[in-house]
């Protein structure tokens, strides 16, 4: 306890709020495992923390609402563990979607101060038109309308005040919880809390650089410039900074607001087709994709054009993770469990005791219940969340990066049905899949895979001769050395040491008794029989120890 503590006192306030973290998991039943770690001094705390555990809620609901009352880091992290259904479960990372931040926007005196501390004038003077009162107010910025000095309308998004020394100050609180829980629970060690709290801390100091997020704005609009039906809106760097966001204001109608979408008239099956193939031309052509598709994020334009707002949350993916998830899409469409099951295990932290064949038919039972349906009535989303469930239950984990592309997938789903009841994402990935096998199968591609490994060889070759040449230089003047390292010999070590010991302490022994040697009771050396009795004892442990041990190996 001593090292938290003292790392505990490096953070600016971090006794006080950590003691409020712990006073919330306490008032809502939530910090069991705190009670499991063994730490006296935590256990003290939580008998003195006030208020009731919330029984009349669920787990999962109470769960939300601690995270709620601990505020924007609370939230943030909630919403961002709502994407690790292979981790906490179906149940609780649905109610974890639910989190909604709303927060009371800060006072036009502290907005005017800070837009002139970042952008060097005061919005009197930077814009033509500033608007006081906000038109939005998130956990980490509130949104004002605006009106640039040459005439463009604008939204700015200007950073709550202390918000920052606030998020740090709990991300470092969060990473002693996650290391208490990792060394205090055998049942929470298995999620990952360290590994998970530092992937939360890169995601949630890059939502907060508002510099991060209009570059992604850039890139999302450069990447759609020829589409007239996907608009992204333009970011104003020259009028940003990583505090400060100055971006286009789009006039539309949220797809949250469904009797204004209805008002409007236009097809919105349509509509709904062009914003989920944007999403998919993200996915497949681009690997860069905007991960938060939810009602709120998504506009219809005017022209039935789709306008996405919010690029704060984005992923990326890599070549090779690219390419595993179309031989996973390739997979399910065949279908081929096989496969299916190859390319988890490659993908997934994979426990040494999974049993493959009992996935492979949980998987096959699965693949053969969602194979029989229309492709316009497939349910993607259904599916992967019962892949998911399958995936924990076998206790497999999956890369951030890909569960967060499933969560995606899953709730662009559920936004296009929301605008229409025809919308089918199977429909639409399907052409993906036949693009992913022709991509495979055309020579180019093959061409430039041979065209990589000849380089390679060519590097090879290239070097072999003088690598050999530094070798036998080395040989020649007695430079080279050469290391062994043996692996798990300790135990057989010990052994050996114990049986030589056990050894000579019987023979010395049994010479003090032949010899007589005193102190003697009735003609007895006592140190030759004391001796005789202490390496019997030796031996017989060790016997015992290599038996047990035979017996786990077999």
């Amino acid at each position: 306890m001593t090292s938290y503590l003292g790392a505990l006192s490096k953070v600016k306030g971090g006794a006080g709020r950590l003691a409020e973290v712990v006073g919330v998991l306490a008032k809502y039943g939530l910090a069991e495992w705190l009670r499991d770690s063994g730490d006296s001094w935590l256990a003290r705390h939580l008998r003195g923390a006030s208020g009731e555990p919330l029984n009349q809620h669920s787990p999962e609901t109470r769960f939300r609402l601690a995270l709620t009352e601990l505020g924007t880091t609370g939230i943030k992290l909630g919403q961002m563990l709502s994407t690790r259904a292979d981790l906490l479960g179906q149940d609780l990372t649905d109610e974890l979607a639910k989190l909604q931040a709303d927060t009371p926007p800060d006072p036009f005196d502290t907005v005017r101060a800070l837009v002139e501390a970042e952008l060097g004038e005061p919005p009197e003077q930077r814009f033509a038109r500033f608007e006081a009162t906000p038109i939005a107010s998130a956990s980490i910025g509130q949104v004002h309308r605006a009106t640039l000095q040459t005439g463009e309308q604008v939204v700015v998004k200007v950073m709550h005040e202390g918000i920052e020394e606030q998020v740090r100050r709990d991300l470092d609180i969060l990473a002693l919880l996650a290391d208490l829980m990792e060394r205090g629970s055998a049942q929470l060690r298995r999620i990952q809390p360290v590994a998970t709290a530092k992937h939360f801390k890169r995601t949630l100091l890059r939502e907060m650089d508002f510099g991060y997020e209009g570059r992604s704005m850039e890139e999302f609009g450069r990447r759609f410039e020829g589409d007239p039906h996907v608009r992204f809106a333009t970011y104003f760097p020259q009028h940003s900074t990583r505090r400060v966001l100055t971006m286009e204001f789009l006039d539309g109608v949220p797809v949250s607001d469904r009797a204004a979408l209805e008002a409007t008239g236009e097809d919105l099956t349509e509509f709904a087709r062009r914003g989920a193939n944007a999403y998919l031309d993200m996915i497949f052509r681009d690997g860069f994709y905007h991960a938060d598709p939810h009602p709120g994020n998504i506009l219809l334009l005017e022209g039935n054009v789709v306008g996405i707002l919010d690029c704060g949350m984005v992923g990326r993916l890599d070549e090779v993770m690219r390419e595993e998830i179309e031989s996973l899409l390739l997979a399910a469409i065949e279908p081929d469990p096989d496969e299916l099951v190859e390319i988890v295990c490659r993908l997934g932290s994979v426990p040494p005791e999974l049993d493959r064949d009992a996935l492979r038919a949980e998987l096959s039972e699965i693949v053969a219940e969602y194979s029989g349906q229309r492709v316009d009535q497939f349910d993607v989303g259904g599916a992967l969340n019962r892949v998911v469930g399958l995936v924990r239950s076998y206790h497999i984990v999956l890369p951030q990066g890909f569960v967060l592309l499933l969560k995606t997938l899953v709730m662009l789903e559920g936004t296009g049905r929301q605008m229409s009841a025809g919308f089918s994402l199977a429909e639409l990935l399907a052409p993906f899949g036949r693009r992913a096998m022709r991509r495979r199968l055309d020579p180019r591609r093959a061409w430039a895979g041979i065209t990589h490994s000849y380089r390679d060889w060519r590097r090879l070759f290239e070097s072999l001769p003088r690598d050999l040449r530094d070798i036998l230089s080395r040989v020649r003047s007695e430079s080279i050395e050469v290391q062994l390292e043996h692996r798990r010999l300790e135990t057989t070590v010990d052994r050996l040491v114990v049986g030589i010991l056990a050894s000579a302490l019987f023979v010395g022994s049994a010479l003090i008794l032949s010899s007589a040697v005193r102190p003697t009771v009735g003609g007895v050396s006592v140190l030759g029989a004391v001796g005789v009795l202490v390496s019997t004892a030796l031996a017989g442990r060790l016997l015992i120890a290599i038996r047990r041990s035979r017996d786990r190996r077999g």
